[in-house]
């Protein structure tokens, strides 16, 4: 800081000496161009250097007023992660000149704090600014319909930011009718919920398959389950329990697939089909589903068809659904476990 010199004022207090006040305005000069405005971006404000001079005449004191201020660089607005890093959630538009300067100063502000990713949530009115963000090293993370997730590594170090969403989620669902048995090929068999897809991969091939889809964002395995059987078939049911699960790789836009065989009883019988993607719906008896040649000369449906008849007779447990708390939130959550085997251990 450079401080104020009173004593230095009683020397030039007169316009009779003109070596001493022409040095004064070089000195002043100088000190007015160090002390120029830096003003950009849109939130909070950091000091970067002050410089103050003294009054040495009313005149000059007059003149210098303007100029003896603080300069100050905008950043942007940021919350802290739980990894040392930040998070940025733009809204209000601007220029990409003004833009640049600003993240430029707020990456240096973070740098210094010790901060490691940055994460800027930019809404889709923002696009203009993806190209400055992409030219800054920032990359994509992820998209949704309203914005666009790019991130940013601080350190030298290689970046432990993690990867978007690896796996998408589906559930096949295994309604049984309990109540209906058919007789055939001599024997006696329960009737399964089959459908014929109209769209997709079997469009067209005849064959007949458990109702199957995604899990929506925010939704349990048991509720999909539920749900999927309801839009296709129009059937009412309610979640038993899961009988396995099946991970591939590659599936879906080099994602991976987590695919979840639910067990699910029907409180309703009536079929109600949703013809925008079933062609037809119906009861079948297992044995009939299970002897179509696709489903014969497939290992994974073998194996998933062989736990539907050790359940059918009594001899297999899945895992049912136990909604449990947290201590890292409020909300409800399912932990799928085999029920009846805790039990056992517990009289043992």
């Amino acid at each position: 800081m450079l401080r104020s010199l009173p004593k230095l004022s009683l020397l030039f207090s007169s316009a009779r000496n003109p070596h001493y006040l022409a040095s004064v305005q070089r000195f002043i000069s100088v000190g007015r161009r160090a002390a120029s405005r830096v003003k950009i971006g849109v939130a909070s404000t950091v000091p970067i250097r002050s410089m103050s001079t003294s009054t040495i005449s009313s005149a000059i004191t007059s003149e210098t007023a303007a100029e003896d201020q603080v300069q100050r660089v905008n950043l942007l607005r940021s919350t802290d992660d739980n990894y040392d890093g930040v998070i940025v959630e733009l809204d209000q538009p601007m220029d990409s000149t003004t833009f640049i300067s600003i993240l430029r100063a707020s990456v240096s502000h973070w740098k210094k704090l010790g901060k490691k990713g940055v994460w800027i949530k930019l809404p889709i009115h923002l696009v203009n600014l993806v190209e400055a963000l992409v030219k800054e090293g920032f990359w994509y993370h992820h998209a949704e319909p309203k914005y666009l997730m790019l991130v940013y590594w601080i350190p030298e170090s290689p970046s432990t930011i993690p990867a978007n969403a690896t796996h998408r989620v589906g559930i096949g669902s295994f309604v049984m009718n309990e109540k209906q048995e058919v007789r055939y090929q001599n024997f006696h068999w329960k009737r399964v919920l089959v459908v014929q897809e109209n769209s997709g991969l079997f469009q067209g091939t005849g064959v007949w398959k458990f109702p199957t889809g995604v899990v929506d964002q925010g939704e349990d395995i048991c509720v999909a389950a539920v749900r999927e059987v309801k839009e296709e078939t129009g059937v009412d049911s309610e979640f038993v329990e899961v009988l396995s699960f099946r991970q591939s790789h590659n599936s879906f836009f080099e994602k991976s697939d987590l695919f979840f065989v639910c067990m699910l009883r029907p409180l309703s019988s009536d079929i109600k089909t949703q013809r925008l993607e079933i062609l037809n719906a119906q009861w079948m008896p297992f044995e009939e589903y299970a002897a179509q040649p696709f489903i014969q000369k497939s290992e994974l449906l073998k194996y998933i068809n062989d736990t539907c008849l050790a359940k059918m007779g009594g001899q297999y447990s899945g895992f049912s659904s136990v909604p449990t708390s947290s201590n890292f939130s409020d909300q409800k959550n399912y932990l799928y476990l085999s029920a009846g085997a805790l039990k056992s251990s517990y009289s043992s």
